[in-house]
């Protein structure tokens, strides 16, 4: 896991999780929205938020498979390296 992607992207999660303890102890295997309460609604806010962080674009596909932490770098990790 990249250390510094995940650091980045826990203050974007942060602002919607509503289990802020599994928050605190968030790895590869955190879940969006089993783990972190994330509802979908706002999991498109993630998405959203992650692209202007990160200045990428997430295309569709990626952003529906991106339901946990380890999809989420994966994409954010792919959509840098194309930059």
């Amino acid at each position: 896991m990249n250390d510094e992607t995940l650091k980045r992207l826990r203050p974007i999660v942060a602002t919607y999780a509503q289990n802020k303890e599994a928050l605190e102890t968030i790895t590869e295997d955190t879940d969006f929205i089993r783990d972190l309460k994330i509802n979908s609604a706002n999991l498109v806010d993630v998405v959203l938020d992650i692209e202007e962080e990160f200045d990428i674009e997430i295309d569709n596909d990626s952003m529906e498979q991106m339901l946990n932490v380890r999809v989420a770098l994966q994409v954010i990790e792919a959509k840098l390296q194309q930059k």
